[in-house]
């Protein structure tokens, strides 16, 4: 869940996993190598007559594949660094902060000052945060709004809320925000089961209860921002709602009933319906989809379930596989190629941005000696730079 990552700067140390975590009665296998067969890219939009990676060498077309956090109040020079060293197309803003729209334009002209031919292809960078509201928003101060909680906002008429997240748009705008991770469209079986629910329920980030209510109210809240000129995200694929654990600070947290026909599923197959262009997936563990591997690590969920089931061609982003407990036994290098395998198109690197370096190098250096890798990265490449560009 990216708002705990921004929670605090702090590393978050993990103690190394047993060969095997308990997952409903079975054993997840110890993490894979990334010397497995790779898979055939998924759908991609087509491309133009003037093909949008030509020149961009392969260290380009990498970093666009990955978003790296940054302290909301300050250019971090860790992630100045993998802009321009690293051609990382994409940055966080993470934490909390208080200082208001001025300020945090400041902060964001200064990494989008660092687009040049030589970083990132002169490509424009994602500006992103967790402007969700109530509990989860990342950007207060002087410009910004007291945002009310998703479990507020889901008892407003749709029509006005669509108002309201296009104000809140042109506030992150003015800031130099140009992507919100958001809105949460995790389904939670029933008011009472929300406080053991830690990730969603416990911080009202649901819109209600049922799916009607959430689709509605998503779809709102995305129309408002996309007239504001901000991208939306979605999450958490293919849902949070059941869960009892909080992947930020526990391993092997595990749905043990969501499956395929699932009404969060469901929800899902409506919001791409609708219009959704990006898509985040958990990290939590699926029993009774893919028992093996976190939901962002599994090409059953994102390229079976989520592409070719779904129908879903647009950009689909990890949740953060810097600090979370849920990937702590993965080395760095694993989370980011195994994310690539899966089906992902931006690796999300938002509480560590220290680890960001050794995840694009090992992605880097897998497109050099795999083709069929390399034909992953580049379809991934082509879905951002397609998002980037409003196609």
């Amino acid at each position: 869940m990216t708002w705990f990552a921004g929670a605090t700067r702090r590393a978050v140390v993990v103690a190394a996993a047993a060969s095997a975590i308990l997952l409903s009665g079975c054993a997840l296998p110890s993490p894979q190598p990334t010397n497995t067969a790779t898979p055939r890219p998924a759908p991609s939009p087509t491309p133009t007559a003037t093909d949008p990676l030509a020149g961009l060498s392969v260290e380009q077309r990498v970093g666009q594949l990955f978003m790296v956090g940054t302290a909301a109040t300050v250019a971090e020079a860790e992630t100045v660094a993998a802009v321009r060293d690293r051609h990382v197309g994409n940055v966080f803003l993470a934490g909390r902060s208080s200082a208001g729209t001025v300020a945090t334009a400041a902060v964001t002209a200064q990494l989008t000052a660092l687009v040049s031919t030589e970083s990132t292809a002169g490509l424009p960078l994602l500006v992103a945060t967790d402007q969700e509201g109530g509990q989860v928003q990342v950007l207060r101060g002087p410009g910004f709004s007291d945002m009310p909680s998703a479990l507020q906002q889901g008892s407003l008429d749709a029509t006005a809320l669509v108002g309201d997240a296009k104000a809140w748009a042109a506030e992150l705008s003015s800031a130099g925000v140009n992507m919100n991770l958001a809105p949460v469209v995790d389904l939670i079986p029933s008011p009472a089961a929300a406080a053991s629910n830690p990730p969603i329920g416990a911080f009202d980030r649901e819109f209600g209860f049922d799916p009607a209510t959430i689709v509605a109210h998503s779809k709102a809240f995305r129309d408002g921002m996309s007239a504001g000129g901000v991208h939306s995200v979605i999450k958490h694929f293919p849902g949070l709602g059941a869960v009892t654990g909080n992947t930020d600070t526990t391993a092997g947290v595990t749905d043990t009933t969501t499956n395929t026909q699932s009404d969060s599923v469901g929800i899902y197959r409506s919001e791409i319906a609708s219009g959704a262009t990006s898509i985040m997936v958990s990290s939590a563990v699926y029993a009774l989809i893919d028992p093996t591997a976190p939901a962002m690590f599994s090409p059953v969920v994102v390229n079976g379930l989520l592409r070719e089931q779904l129908g879903f061609t647009g950009v689909v982003m990890t949740d953060d596989v810097s600090g979370a407990a849920a990937v702590a036994a993965w080395s760095p290098a694993d989370r980011a190629v195994l994310s690539i395998l899966a089906g992902c198109d931006i690796v999300l690197v938002s509480r560590t941005p220290a680890v960001a370096a050794e995840m694009v190098d090992a992605v880097v250096a897998r497109a050099r000696t795999d083709p069929a890798f390399a034909e992953l990265v580049d379809a991934a490449a082509r879905r951002v730079i397609a998002l980037k560009s409003g196609r």
